[in-house]
């Protein structure tokens, strides 16, 4: 090596070793974690052979599937931090062996088949943030150690068969902000301890058993935003008065529990926007009180209440359904609940009025067209003095609204049929073809009763906390489910090219499966329900140590990067004497008779074979010493064959100097180098092959500061 190399790969070691020098080096996953693993996959059934991978060597350097790793600070081990398998088809059970994972942040198994009952031992993992169950076949009662995870923000085990109480020990979960159970066979009383919980911000229990009483003491949670406990059984209980009180609540859903008694002043809670009472036994007058400005949605249907509709009931500018049927309602049908509200594009008012006791109309009744009112079943459909009464007194059902869209153009060719080319109908470029990345997505308990007003706040919301323009996101089709849920198709579009980089990818999934964004509270929490690309199902890549603090693969990669460095510079040398002698024919460098363990030697003919003959289908980058193609050889292997372009070439002792180079740098964050070829007037070295993309990927997504230093690494390839 040149006096000039030495000072250039010195400088940027000088300028890389500051920032990794108390970085404690970490070779393999921790032992016990290894075992963990491993009998987690035997509890599983994979049939689709998803965990293929979770046989192959080391978990943390060998990038199991849905593993994220991170080094520890004087520890010489990685230890699994994430570990997230979403809708895999996998079956079988969860292992008591999870608890053993003792550095894990996140937990997730989501939309698979899984069941049997959930582990105690996971009450061990004390690190945990999220424990994300939902969507499987969960059954058995839930351990109080879950009540232990002193951590745990966030707990999802919803649409599962899980039954039994829901444990006192919930209630010292000090830093949990959404608990969503709904949608199993919970029983018995819900526990006041729960009005313990100094942040909790959404509780979702609806579509359980529970029974016995409302808390009161739920009056004392001061962070709630959303209490549903919609479809339990409370019967012979009553609202208590105590939950006027709470300041903070945006939605109160207690749909079909049985209650009893009379709607408490609720006038106490100053953005209060969805109340449903529905289907309860509630009696007495409607509310005289004024309720929040805010209300989207007022649902007190299939009650006994009575009296007339008070005037204020009216005033409400963002109000889009007000559900009084099947009341003992009398009076007057009211004409002034629109009057505050502005109607233009989708802003809608849906009224539903129906077998009720009312018995006049206004004489200048004149809702506006975008104004549904329905009085079907009053006495004041006999009223035949009133011309438009028909419209009025016709019978119908609660239609949930639904939407698509196409992003067809007309003026464009057809998009290339392979990956699922499609046009973004967004795009600043007309007629850009791209593969858009598919997200299966669910506001679970959303604050309004009609999305086409909040479509335009919802994309905006969304792209702003992804860190996308908006032209990148597209509502393919969304539906209302029944809870009611809204269920949409998202579709994100590159930023003006036709694919995403991996990089960009793991970014949206991880911000989206890691719940590191927050929707505005118009919307609810929601549910990430399935990722893909075109039309394939993405699988759970893993961000192995590259990610999140182990920052030990790249001090690596730069002294690796060094090395190139100084291979470049080797490289320029020669070809500064060697220019005009490329086109004599080289001796073979297996004349040298050059003897390196663990390189192998391969022909010209085996590299034109894995190639397709260095098909232009098989290349997979190109940089300035010429092109990469992903290579399959004859055993299978997946390889990355760098061919060297005719102006690159080296003589072959300079060639054989490289190859030694490379095959004694060894670790998990780089390639390794599988072997070489020279043959033929050409030059190949044969790398492992990364499916996960390249160093550039992964640094893309580091800090700036990061991103500065490493550039003069990633510039030297």
């Amino acid at each position: 090596m040149s006096g000039v190399q030495f000072i250039l790969c010195g400088a940027i070691l000088g300028i890389l070793f500051p920032y990794f020098l108390h970085v404690a080096v970490a070779k393999s996953t921790d032992p016990s974690e290894v075992h963990a693993l491993s009998a987690i996959k035997n509890s599983l059934t994979d049939p689709l052979n998803n965990l293929a991978d979770w046989s192959n060597g080391d978990p943390c350097t060998s990038n199991w599937t849905g593993l994220v790793c991170v080094s520890m600070p004087n520890d010489g081990y990685l230890h699994v931090q994430e570990l997230q398998l979403l809708k895999l088809n996998l079956s079988g059970t969860l292992a008591p062996e999870l608890g053993l994972l003792s550095h894990l942040t996140i937990l997730g198994f989501m939309w698979n088949k899984i069941s049997g009952s959930i582990p105690r031992e996971i009450g061990n993992i004390t690190s945990l943030k999220l424990l994300l169950l939902n969507g499987n076949q969960l059954s058995g009662s839930l351990p109080e150690e879950i009540g232990y995870l002193s951590n745990l923000d966030r707990l999802q085990i919803d649409e599962n068969q899980i039954s039994g109480p829901i444990p006192k020990s919930f209630g010292n979960l000090s830093r949990v902000k959404h608990l969503h159970m709904n949608n199993n066979s919970l029983s018995g009383q819900i526990p006041h301890e729960l009005s313990q919980l100094p942040i909790l911000f959404h509780l979702l229990v609806d579509n359980n058993n529970l029974s016995g009483y409302l808390p009161s003491e739920f009056a004392e949670l001061p962070s709630l935003k959303i209490l549903q406990l919609d479809h339990n059984n409370f019967s012979g209980s009553s609202i208590p008065a105590s939950y006027g009180n709470i300041s903070t609540l945006l939605k109160l859903s207690l749909r079909n529990c049985g209650l009893q008694g009379s709607i408490p002043d609720l006038s106490k809670i100053p953005h209060l926007a969805y109340l449903d009472l529905s289907s309860n036994q509630l009696n007495g007058p409607l509310p005289s009180y004024k309720l929040s400005i805010d209300m989207t949605t007022i649902n007190l249907s299939h009650n006994s209440l009575s009296g007339s509709i008070p005037t204020n009931f009216s005033g409400f500018p963002k109000l889009q359904r007000l559900s009084l049927q099947n009341n003992l309602l009398n009076g007057s049908v009211p004409s002034s609940i629109w009057q505050d509200i502005t109607f233009g594009g989708n802003n809608t008012l849906f009224l539903d009025f129906e077998n009720n006791s009312l018995t006049s109309i206004p004489d200048a009744f004149d809702p506006p067209a975008n104004v549904t009112v329905l009085l079907y079943g009053n006495p004041v459909c006999a009223n035949t003095k009133q011309p438009d009464m028909v419209r009025y007194c016709q019978p119908q059902g609660d239609k949930q609204t639904s939407g698509s869209s196409t992003n067809s153009n007309k003026n464009c060719s057809p998009c290339p049929t392979d990956k699922t080319y499609e046009y973004n109908p967004l795009s600043p470029i007309p007629c850009l073809c791209a593969v858009p990345l598919g997200v299966g997505y669910r506001l679970k308990s959303p604050g309004i009763s009609d999305f086409r007003p909040y479509i335009a706040d919802f994309e905006t919301d969304l792209t702003f906390l992804l860190h996308l323009f908006l032209y990148q996101l597209h509502i393919d089709r969304y539906i209302w489910e029944a809870g009611p849920r809204l269920n949409m198709y998202l579709k994100f579009y590159p930023d003006n090219s036709s694919l995403f980089n991996i990089s960009e990818i793991l970014r949206i999934r991880s911000m989206l499966a890691g719940w590191e964004i927050t929707l505005s509270d118009t919307f609810g929490p929601y549910e990430l329900l399935n990722f893909t690309l075109g039309s394939y199902e993405i699988p759970n890549t893993s961000k192995s140590g590259l990610s999140k603090g182990a920052v030990v693969g790249i001090l690596l990669g730069a002294i690796a990067g060094a090395g190139t460095l100084s291979t470049l510079v080797t490289f320029l040398i020669m070809r500064r004497h060697s220019r005009n002698q490329v086109a004599s024919k080289r001796r073979s460098l297996s004349k040298f008779s050059v003897k390196v363990d663990g390189v192998k030697y391969f022909t010209f003919e085996e590299m034109a074979l894995a190639t397709n003959n260095f098909s232009d289908s098989t290349q997979v980058g190109q940089g300035g010493y010429g092109k990469v193609y992903k290579g399959i050889l004859e055993d299978g292997t997946l390889v990355a064959i760098k061919r060297a372009e005719e102006g690159s070439l080296q003589g072959s002792k300079e060639f054989s100097t490289e190859i030694e180079l490379l095959s004694r740098l060894h670790h998990r964050n780089l390639v390794s180098l599988a072997g070489y070829c020279d043959e033929q007037d050409e030059q190949m070295l044969v790398y492992e092959f990364m499916p996960n993309g390249t160093l550039r990927d992964h640094l893309s997504v580091r800090s700036d500061s990061q991103y500065i230093v490493m550039k003069i690494i990633v510039e030297s390839y």
